[in-house]
């Protein structure tokens, strides 16, 4: 199996099974974060998970991180996954430099098609 399929098959795995993805968070709400931080985020996507899921987020060592690709998924899955990491892989937690809060925001943002630049960032 391919690094990508597997890395989707985790994914749908987990979202599929309802606990580790779907209750490893306690549900927040996205709060759209302040202009700073804002683009905090998308630089941190773009650069950081782009290391790993490619500079455009269409997949690489990781899993394509596009909208076609996280349409199956739950929000709370691809956040919990973002926040939480997923043991055994490469891919790590991001806890320490988020809250669980911009964890969904990221993903539902991914979800929706994340900006690829920082002049795409509203406000």
């Amino acid at each position: 199996m391919s690094p990508h399929r597997h890395g989707v098959v985790l994914l749908a795995l987990l979202a599929g099974a309802g606990g580790v993805g779907a209750a490893a968070l306690d549900h927040p709400e996205a709060v759209e974060p302040d202009g700073p931080r804002r683009q905090q985020l998308v630089r941190m996507v773009t650069q950081d998970c782009g290391s790993c899921h490619g500079m455009r987020l269409t997949g690489g060592l990781g899993p394509a991180l596009t909208p076609a690709a996280l349409s199956g998924l739950p929000a709370d899955s691809v956040a919990a996954t973002i926040f939480h990491g997923r043991p055994g892989t490469p891919m790590p937690p991001w806890r320490a430099m988020l809250s669980e809060a911009e964890a969904r925001w990221i993903a539902e943002r991914l979800r929706a098609g994340f900006p690829d630049d920082l002049s795409k960032v509203s406000r």
